[in-house]
């Protein structure tokens, strides 16, 4: 069913059109991404969804009371309530029913009138009936586990959010919007902020929502993984191809390409016409003929050169010179500041030609390791020594090294004086920068321009060693395939820090993870380390199994060799040992099922409301079990105890 369609949509700025006669259909199971590159219209188009913004042509219409969830990019939740209390206020109908339901019962209790007691028993299943189709058995299991899945366990619950940073106030509003679930959700970069892990979990948990989605987003990887629909915004007008982001760019290219040859074959068909109208309309002879084709060309719907309105930034990096071998070495560095370390020990043995992204948590020290390496930062402890002829150049992701004062053009021109003018306009035009906007001051510029200006001087430094911080942040997708390829194409090293799962894969050529034990080396992209670490885990897993294994054989091995109780004395501590390892594993089972059907309650929330009654009531009775099971541990550990002495 169709809940929003725009039609034949204008929006003007300054007299002159941003995009016209625009459609988009979305269905109530939508999945739709909106992409194009920064300024093309995108965010003003959901503006314009949102009647945010005015129309100037076509009409937007929606389902009636069709509800709409929208996280605008980098907003956050503003609140003088906790982190829980914020988000069970979801929930504040479902609560006021539970409330309701609890005092029919004690009407019920009460009661000796039995047509009350019918009329109250109609109400009671009718607010009963109402409370399940809310989910009012299992929405404090979805509160934890959307607020887990970003970050927040309990420690957070009763934490403040106007305490909290921009960041996490924006990972909140995300959290809100998922457990509000709109019919529509319209998200506008909702991976900024997000480290690796928690994109991870975001898009396992958006795979699962029954509501349209329509995504604004750069990341590419993230994009694939959702969406069944892409509208490209560009040339002034919305371009629908179905499928996902990379089945998108192959057919945008087909598509390209078609228009190309189309264009090439009707060029080449009016080069032939103008020549014979040329060569024959002043001949007597051929008058009529050249005058016929003159008409044939007046007429002819003209087809526009592919692209021809689009700029595309063009640049490289190179080295002045080659370094060693030996390009960078840090050894059991501890990571941090004032003494609070993040990581340790940290080792890198970066070489020539090696592209190496760092990954991990959000606050774990990556781009401090890379102001440590550059000396901004010191190690708390540790060596750090860079090898024979390495220049290293680096791209702070917080743009501090760019001077506000500044125009783009003395940017550049102040840190290469001898540089012509013409030469520093010739490099900027090919980081997009031409005519006017080199006279634009640095603090005008958006932050996609910023990125760029960086980049730009970056280049111009010549540096063999590239440390780059977050380097695809602000950039639209067409830039970073740029910068991708133009770092596939540097002869010399890159260390990098970046949350790009697809730029990672284009780049890298090992990836080293940072974690508060310090650091683990991959060789390969970021698929290959996602591959090796879900090995790492199975490992782990059976390797845990196998230990509480041989724990127990070796327990009953010790009790066996003790001659120094008695045969009865020992026969009755086996006994028991066994009971205790017994009801152990009866706790760990217990615990298993219980965080199973905590799982399965988040996953079905949505839409099955009769079976999660009947998860809470399964999710109530492994308590009760597991309360028994305890109390019976405690019991026979006491007892064990006593033998022992």
């Amino acid at each position: 069913m169709i809940i929003l369609q725009v039609k034949n949509a204008t929006k003007r700025f300054n007299g002159e059109d941003l995009f016209t006669n625009v459609n988009l259909t979305i269905q109530d199971n939508s999945r739709i991404a909106l992409v194009g590159r920064n300024g093309a219209g995108k965010s003003t188009l959901i503006k314009m969804i949102m009647d945010q913004t005015s129309i100037d042509g076509g009409e937007i219409t929606k389902k009636k009371d069709l509800s709409i969830g929208y996280l605008a990019q980098d907003t956050g939740l503003e609140s003088d309530k906790t982190v829980y209390a914020e988000m069970e206020s979801v929930f504040a109908g479902v609560k006021q029913l539970e409330n309701q339901l609890h005092e029919v019962e004690n009407q019920m209790g009460t009661t000796t009138d039995q047509d009350q007691l019918e009329q109250l028993a109609t109400s009671y299943d009718r607010l009963s009936a109402e409370f399940e189709r809310q989910n009012g058995y299992g929405y404090a299991a979805e509160i934890r586990g959307v607020l887990h899945g970003f970050g927040f366990d309990e420690p957070y619950y009763n934490h403040f959010i106007s305490e909290l940073s921009g960041g996490q106030k924006t990972q909140l509003a995300l959290a809100k919007l998922l457990l509000e679930k709109p019919e529509l959700l319209i998200l506008d970069e909702p991976t900024n902020h997000l480290d690796v892990a928690t994109i991870t979990w975001l898009e396992g948990y958006i795979q699962k929502y029954s509501g349209a989605l329509l995504i604004i987003s750069h990341d590419r990887y993230f994009l694939d993984k959702l969406v069944n629909e892409v509208y490209d915004l560009a040339h002034n007008a919305l371009h629908h191809y179905k499928g996902n982001y990379s089945d998108y760019i192959t057919q945008k290219a087909q598509l390209e390409d078609q228009q190309e040859r189309a264009y090439e074959k009707q060029q080449a068909e009016i080069q032939k016409l103008q020549t014979f109208v040329d060569k024959n309309i002043v001949r007597a002879s051929s008058t009529k003929q050249a005058q016929a084709r003159r008409k044939q060309l007046a007429k002819m719907d003209r087809i526009d050169r592919p692209n021809s309105d689009e700029k595309v930034a063009h640049f490289t990096f190179s080295g002045n010179r080659k370094s060693g071998h030996n390009v960078l070495k840090v050894t059991d560095a501890a990571v941090g500041y004032d003494n609070n370390v993040l990581a340790e020990p940290v080792n890198l043995d970066i070489t020539a030609n090696q592209a190496v992204a760092i990954v991990g948590p959000n606050g774990i020290g990556k781009s401090t390791l890379l102001k440590s390496i550059l000396g901004i930062i010191p190690f708390i402890k540790g060596n750090v020594a860079f090898g024979t002829g390495v220049d290293t150049g680096y791209y702070d992701q917080e743009q501090q090294s760019l001077h506000n004062n500044k125009t783009v053009l003395a940017e550049l021109w102040d840190e290469h004086p001898t540089t012509p003018e013409k030469d520093i306009r010739s490099i900027l035009g090919s980081f997009l920068f031409s005519g006017d906007d080199v006279l634009k001051q640095v603090r005008d510029l958006s932050g996609g321009e910023k990125a760029r200006l960086l980049l730009t001087k970056l280049a111009m430094k010549h540096d063999n060693f590239l440390i780059l911080d977050e380097p695809t942040n602000h950039l639209d997708i067409d830039s970073r395939e740029v910068l991708e390829t133009a770092l596939k194409q540097f002869d010399g090293t890159i260390l990098f820090v970046s949350h790009d799962r697809y730029f990672i894969n284009q780049v890298a050529t090992s990836v080293i993870e940072i974690s508060p034990e310090g650091s683990t080396a991959y060789l390969g992209n970021y698929d290959y380390y996602v591959e090796k670490k879900d090995e790492q885990l199975a490992i782990k897993a059976r390797n845990e199994e196998q230990k509480v294994r041989t724990d127990i054989t070796t327990n009953n091995s010790s009790s066996k060799n003790n001659y120094q109780l008695g045969k009865e004395a020992q026969k009755k501590r086996r006994k028991m040992e066994r009971q205790v390892q017994d009801l152990e594993h009866q706790l760990a089972e217990l615990k298993d099922q219980r965080t199973a059907i905590e799982e399965q309650m988040v996953s079905i929330v949505q839409t099955d409301y009769e079976e999660l009654g009947r998860l809470q009531a399964a999710l109530d009775d492994n308590q009760a079990k597991t309360d028994e099971v305890e109390m019976q541990w405690t019991e026979k550990s006491i007892e064990l105890e006593e033998l022992l002495e």
